[in-house]
């Protein structure tokens, strides 16, 4: 494998800006509710959604990244719990 996996060559996967700036401004404007996956928000298109459900799918190299991102995407929820 040329690149070995991260957060920034996800975004770069699914076509995003993937500078650390572009992923924290991602993350912070995309927030989803606890009830819904990752791979149902509203935001991604088709190829976005295929991709990200490939990698869970498959549990390869790619899966502990797209848990990551389900995680950061997920904070405003978690904290709402956490209250």
């Amino acid at each position: 494998m040329k690149n070995k996996p991260s957060l920034e060559l996800l975004f770069s996967q699914l076509g995003l800006a993937n500078s650390p700036a572009a992923i924290e401004l991602y993350v912070r404007t995309h927030q989803l509710a606890a009830n819904v996956s990752l791979h149902d928000a509203p935001f991604w298109n088709k190829g976005q959604r295929a991709l990200l459900i490939s990698h869970l799918v498959q549990d390869d190299d790619w899966a502990i990244w797209v848990d990551e991102l389900n995680q950061q995407l997920h904070l405003d929820a978690y904290r709402l719990q956490a209250v």
